[in-house]
């Protein structure tokens, strides 16, 4: 069942009691931000959602494809899609949620064309960019914040139960740090201050992190499926949840089989047969493989003298597929 869309708990003073300070000439005619999202893909309807049930004013949103337009009629139904020069000039708080390589292109584009004010809060939701993107919005007087959930999304209602508590990275000005502490309190999470230079590195982790777990994940069911178990997700669910859960709470010491004991037969053998059965694999498990085998070393997991064979393995199966 798909999570209601419910107000959250405010405190005593209301939800936003200190925006109207914090937003000089907010046209707001309450106490509440007016919020205006461009790009209604997965993170932006539904952080426009959350921002909503938050008690905010969610006042316009852009996005004219079919899959936005179905979001939008799920997440946002009562809010109007309007052209994204519109949607900044309603706004005090302008959302920018498209991909990574657009970002730019939009920030520049809404600057040019004169849709950005002083004091307006344009933020935007990339995890590889900071607040040098937002460049031109600073120089038509608004005021730049990066605000990246740490999630993945469907673009579903079922995203908001998976909101409350998550970490945001967030760059921002120092005087502009409490209204986005205060921002993500709205939200349900809780910042992660990230400096500038750092970003490209943060959001590598989450991407090498989220992103290669769903391909890894899916790579280790088609294998399963190759050696004829025909239900694959039965088989591995349990086993990632504890090597997951066992890797968050004990690191490099939640490292378990033939690479952390050395056992270069085993590996030997893997790597034939995916070689006979899926090459396309053989790749990224060697590449995998050599890493752990160096973090197995360096945790003491591993013997050096006990690893030779196996790095000898992997050399050997990486100079095969090279040539």
């Amino acid at each position: 069942m798909s999570a209601p869309l419910r107000p959250r708990p405010a405190g005593p003073s209301g939800p936003a009691a200190s925006w109207d300070s914090a937003v000089p000439g907010a046209r707001a005619t309450s106490r509440l931000l007016t919020v205006g999202v461009i790009g209604a893909g997965r993170v932006g309807a539904v952080l426009g959602a959350a921002l909503a049930a938050a008690g905010h004013r969610v006042v316009a949103v852009s996005g004219s494809s079919g899959a936005s337009r179905a979001r939008l009629a799920l997440l946002l139904p009562e809010v109007p899609r309007r052209p994204v020069a519109a949607v900044a000039h309603a706004a005090d708080l302008l959302l920018i949620a498209v991909p990574d390589d657009r970002l730019a292109g939009v920030v520049t584009d809404l600057a040019q064309r004169g849709a950005l004010r002083p004091g307006q809060i344009v933020a935007h939701t990339s995890g590889a960019h900071g607040l040098a993107v937002l460049g031109p919005a600073v120089a038509a007087g608004a005021r730049p914040l990066a605000l990246h959930p740490a999630m993945t999304f469907t673009g579903t209602p079922d995203d908001l139960a998976r909101l409350d508590g998550i970490s945001y990275g967030v760059t921002a000005p120092a005087e502009l740090r409490p209204l986005a502490a205060r921002l993500v309190a709205d939200l349900g999470g809780v910042p992660e201050w990230v400096a500038e230079s750092d970003r490209p590195l943060y959001h590598a982790a989450l991407a090498h992190g989220a992103n290669h777990l769903v391909t890894l994940v899916n790579e280790a069911t088609d294998r399963l499926r190759d050696a004829g178990v025909s239900r694959p997700e039965k088989v591995l669910a349990p086993l990632l949840r504890a090597a997951l859960e066992n890797a968050l709470r004990l690191g490099d010491d939640a490292l378990t089989g033939p690479v952390s004991r050395g056992d270069a037969g085993t590996v030997q053998r893997h790597l034939a047969r995916l070689a006979a059965t899926a090459p396309e694999s053989v790749p990224a498990y060697l590449a995998l493989a050599r890493r752990t085998a160096d973090r197995a070393i360096a945790a003491g997991r591993l013997q050096p003298v006990d690893a030779q064979s196996l790095l000898g393995v992997l050399a050997d199966s990486g100079r095969e597929v090279a040539a």
